[in-house]
């Protein structure tokens, strides 16, 4: 650890603009200049997310506290503890409790965060897969977790899934599919056909138009829903759920607005089901064991790619103009 004290190393920085947005630059930074913590892991990847682009294009004001280092998850080896829990060596992976937020995050060589937020990586997983699956992995995984507590099974019909080449999408369709289900991705981009039909969909289907006003209820199409992009498509999905529907909504990027009604839910019995990455640490375990066994996706290699530090910018320029795909991750 001594030897790292005066290291310098590259990090993706958010600092305040003039009107109040944020914006990200490549820095040089140092050990000491880290936000404080139990733990020293030096990050082998890093996962990109949407949060990531708006913070770092100033679309958004996500921040909470300027300036940060970004980046919402980490995944690599510990080479400082003072905790019991975790020794060096230690593969872990980190996301949530406001790291690249409110704490400095995982685009950077080296993350120092307290114990308490880090979990270990599960037996089976190596750090690549480990970080294409991340926070988007993790956020599948809770989404199906949770539609399954509340009685969603491969049996009750088709699954749509939304934002179909989305991070979180993506990876809901390899596990939906692997899991048994008929799975039907949801896309604005017909082009990705052959792409999401490899992860497992059974039908690629049309995003639904924001001008389309169906009525308050139509005929049921879906037993469940993994909904990545709110607004207008999640009131679609609603309108659309066959009796007892489960949905799991889990982004916004159709927007924040929901314009809806109740008869979805009191004369069909939908349950609609907010699903937030940000899990408590048993709960996060559990599901990470899942990630690493039955709800292992089988197309990780297709989903995730790597790019280095340096081509960060352009990748959130692209997710902003919604033409990323799947899962990148920055390998340090």
């Amino acid at each position: 650890m001594e030897s790292l004290i005066n290291q310098s190393f590259k990090a993706y920085r958010l600092s305040a603009e003039a009107d109040g947005s944020s914006r990200g630059r490549i820095v040089e930074t140092c050990i000491d200049e880290l936000d404080a913590g139990d733990l020293v892991i030096k990050t082998a990847f890093a996962g990109v997310n949407y949060k990531d682009a708006l913070a770092g294009n100033g679309v958004a004001k996500v921040m909470q506290k300027l300036p940060c280092i970004g980046g919402i998850e980490a995944v690599g080896t510990v080479v400082s503890s003072s905790s019991e829990e975790f020794a060096v060596g230690d593969a872990v992976v980190v996301h949530g409790r406001g790291i690249g937020v409110k704490h400095d995050g995982g685009l950077s060589e080296y993350v120092r965060v307290p114990a308490a937020w880090v979990i270990h990586i599960p037996v089976g997983l190596s750090l690549l897969e480990a970080a294409i699956l991340g926070v988007g992995g993790h956020t599948a995984a809770v989404a199906i977790d949770m539609m399954e507590v509340n009685g969603l099974s491969p049996e009750r019909g088709p699954v749509a899934v939304t934002g179909a080449t989305g991070g979180v999408a993506s990876i809901a369709i390899d596990m939906l599919a692997g899991r048994g289900y008929e799975v039907v991705a949801v896309t604005r981009r017909p082009e990705t056909e052959p792409y999401l039909r490899k992860l497992g969909a059974r039908r690629v289907v049309a995003m639904p138009d924001k001008a389309e006003r169906g009525k308050p209820l139509e005929a049921g199409l879906w037993a469940g829903a993994i909904d990545t992009t709110g607004g207008h498509v999640l009131a679609w999905l609603l309108r659309t759920m066959m009796p007892h529907g489960t949905i799991a909504t889990c982004g916004n990027t159709a927007g924040i607005d929901l314009q809806t009604t109740v008869l979805p839910f009191i004369l069909r019995g939908v349950r609609l089901l907010g699903i937030d990455s940000n899990t408590e640490i048993p709960y996060r375990k559990k599901v990470w064991g899942r990630e690493a066994s039955d709800l292992r996706p089988r197309h990780l290699t297709d989903i995730g790619g790597t790019i280095t530090l340096d081509e960060l910018p352009a990748l959130l320029d692209r997710m902003i103009a919604g033409q990323s795909r799947g899962r990148q991750v920055v390998a340090f």
